[in-house]
Order: structure tokens, then sequence, then C-alpha cells
């Protein structure tokens, strides 16, 4: 079965015998997808292609964007503007509708990013980001020494995401690589993944938009071997709270709690993951060579673009 149930509760969430469905192959490892609400499209990237691509039911895999400034993690915002973290550039940058290009951020103190690799965006207009240093590996971005000492999770203020410039508002340091983010459906908590240490931890939310009192949410999702695959990475949470993260095998599920109710199996190294369709409840997945789908019986957790 395309599903490794642990729990009955995985039921409500998705059919045991789910079709797993390939939309396009023979990509060189695909991430960062996101999905156009009003236009029904998919964006997403190649990172060592240096590539960004769309699918669409009408027209199938087409490319949009060569080279990409090996773009990863991508989002809209409330205005569907596309938000993008590039990997060559260690930059996050907004693209409007009519092909302005702005930059958002690029340094912190004075050094350059690492290389934002995850993005979302609160009710309030705020953006968060994952600053890991895989932009600075080879193939995934541009080999270089770093500059900051850390890897950390930031955050742009509703009035600097609007263009007003400044440096990102720095929310923790203390990750190996911080990878896959989200927040839960009312936005009191975020979760941020921890790729080399295969695990979630999980953060208060404060009304200034700052995090704290962090704890362990869930542990043991593969061993943070990259060369193996399989690592805990892209992440989203659906409208119940749940939170759906690439792992061994596929796509790990758990509950609110941290119970892990089991895994939809994807036959590659899954990459990243986000729903999309007419009423949120496919799950599309890049992973690796190919791009996936899947239905799902809950929806996403209602983004400020998806609403």
């Amino acid at each position: 079965m395309p599903v490794e149930v642990r729990s009955d509760k995985l039921m409500q969430l998705v059919d045991e015998n789910v079709q797993i469905e390939q939309l396009g192959a023979g990509f060189t490892f695909t991430e960062g997808p996101i999905w156009h609400p009003h236009d029904e499209f998919l964006l997403f990237s190649d990172m060592p292609g240096d590539v960004r691509r769309k699918w669409s039911a009408d027209g199938g895999v087409v490319e949009v964007m060569r080279p990409s400034n090996k773009c990863n993690g991508m989002t809209y915002d409330a205005d569907l503007n596309l938000l993008v973290c590039e990997h060559t550039t260690s930059s996050v940058v907004r693209e409007r509708p009519d092909g302005t290009r702005e930059t958002l951020a690029t340094h912190y103190k004075g050094k350059e990013l690492n290389s934002p690799n995850d993005i979302i965006v609160h009710s309030s207009g705020a953006i968060y980001f994952s600053d890991p240093t895989y932009g600075r590996w080879p193939g995934f971005g541009i080999e270089r020494d770093q500059d900051l000492d850390f890897q950390g999770v930031y955050r742009l203020a509703p009035e600097q995401a609007n263009g007003a410039g400044g440096d990102p508002e720095l929310l923790v340091d203390d990750f190996g690589e911080p990878n896959g983010l989200c927040f839960s459906p009312d936005e009191s908590l975020l979760y941020i993944n921890d790729t080399p240490n295969a695990h979630i931890r999980v953060f208060d939310v404060a009304a200034d938009g700052t995090i704290a009192n962090s704890r362990m949410f869930a542990e043991g999702i593969g061993d943070g071997d990259l060369a193996k695959g399989g690592l805990v990475d892209g992440m989203k949470c659906d409208e119940r709270g749940s939170i759906w993260v690439t792992g061994p095998g596929g796509v790990w599920v758990f509950s609110p709690e941290g119970e892990h109710l089991g895994v939809v199996e994807i036959s590659e190294s899954v990459g990243n993951i986000h729903w999309g369709g007419p009423d949120w409840k496919w799950m599309f997945v890049p992973a690796s060579t190919s791009l996936y789908r899947f239905q799902t019986k809950v929806a996403g957790r209602r983004e400020p673009f998806m609403r």
C-alpha cells in the first residue's frame, strides 16, 4: 500500500490506498512548490539545474526561468507577489506580476546571509525565512566560504516586507541547519525543522512576531545523513493542525500533539511539499527527479495567499 499507517488517525487525513500520480520527470533536484490560487498552476524549483518550472493541468511542465539563481523555497504574499529564496545571491526577493524584482534581504549586521532556503508569510504581512548553508555547497548553489558563523531563522517586519529596508530580525540561531518552517492554523505556534539533527522544534509566537519557549515536537525523522536522502526538509501544516514533513520513505504525518501517524510513501527522496488545487486538497510533492501529487482528505492551513 502507498501509505504506512501507524495510527488510525491518519485515515482521517489521507486514504491508505491513495494514488500517487507522477506529473513530470527528468529533473535534477526539485524543490519549492507553490500553487497560484487564481491561475491554477504550480511553480517549483530545480536548484542544481538552475531553472524554475511551472506545471498546469492543461500545459504540463514548462520552463519559466533559466537561470533562476538556483532558487529554492517560494511562496506568495497576500497580494500574490512571488517571494523567492535564492541560493546563488543569498537573498530573499519579491517578484511582482508585472516582472518587477525587489530584493528584501541579503545581509545581517553587515554579513551576507548564508542561503535563504524556505519562506512563509504571517497574516500581518511579516515574512519568516530559514537560512542554512546549503546554497554554499557545490551543485545546490555556489561553493564559497560562510560569512556568518551561525545558521538562523529570521523575520522581516510588515514594513520591511513593504520595502522599508533594514536588516531582518534574527529569531533563533541554535540550529544545525534550519530548513522547513510553518505556522499552526491560528499562528500561535511556529514549527522549524533541523535537517542534520532530524527533528522538529516548536515555538510560541508572541504578539510582536518574535518566538519563544522552544521545545521538541518530533525526533528521529531519519538520521540527517544527506548522502542517504530522505531528510527532514520541506514542511507544512494542515487546517486541523497536523504537520506534514519530508522524511525517509516519503511524507511523514504528525498529529498536533506530535504523534507520528504514518508515512505517505514516495518512490524518490522528497524535497518539499505544498497543497494546491481548487479546494487545497492536492498535495504536490517535488521529489528528486520528479514531481508527484496525491489527494488528501484535509486541506492545507489557510496561508494569507490562499484566502
